[in-house]
């Protein structure tokens, strides 16, 4: 009898630590998180500008170039079809 009461105190203490390494796991985790964002460093407003400016282009020279495509394909696609019916 003396051997299960030690035993379920033994079994106490680990579910008591496996329980106590969650919160402390979770809290080192956002103290880690809010570290790493000091040592981020985040570009001035004209960078963001000038990068956001260049992804528009980008963006617009890309869809340009699509549409260009897919409307010579049609074009083409018409012709062969004109000729086959």
């Amino acid at each position: 009898m003396a051997d299960k009461k030690s035993a379920s105190k033994a079994e106490n203490k680990t579910a008591k630590k496996a329980q106590a390494k969650k919160p402390n796991r979770v809290v080192k985790y956002f103290k880690d998180l809010k570290s790493e964002f000091k040592k981020v460093v985040w570009p001035s407003k004209k960078t963001v500008i000038n990068n956001t400016g260049a992804v528009l282009a980008a963006m617009v020279v890309s869809g340009v170039a699509i549409w260009g495509l897919d409307t010579a394909f049609a074009y083409l696609l018409r012709g062969l079809l004109s000729m086959a019916g």
